[in-house]
């Protein structure tokens, strides 16, 4: 799985970093960045993929996207 972050559309409700923080951080006003090391390109690891679809399915601004191959 690999997910893409419209930083441009977050709204800062941290929905995403409640639920996968291996994976999103928030900054000091609430708006999410993937962690370091992860990019769009990336492939999550088997084990970060349930909570980061769990972040991608809650977050009320719809700023996460699945990447398709």
């Amino acid at each position: 799985m690999k997910i893409k972050l419209d930083r441009t559309i977050c709204d800062g409700f941290g929905k995403c970093a409640e639920h996968a923080p291996t994976v999103f951080s928030l900054d000091e006003w609430g708006y999410a960045s993937l962690t370091r090391g992860l990019s769009a390109d990336t492939e999550l690891p088997p084990d970060l993929e349930r909570p980061a679809r769990r972040a991608l399915l809650d977050c009320p601004a719809h700023a996460i996207i699945e990447r398709r191959a």
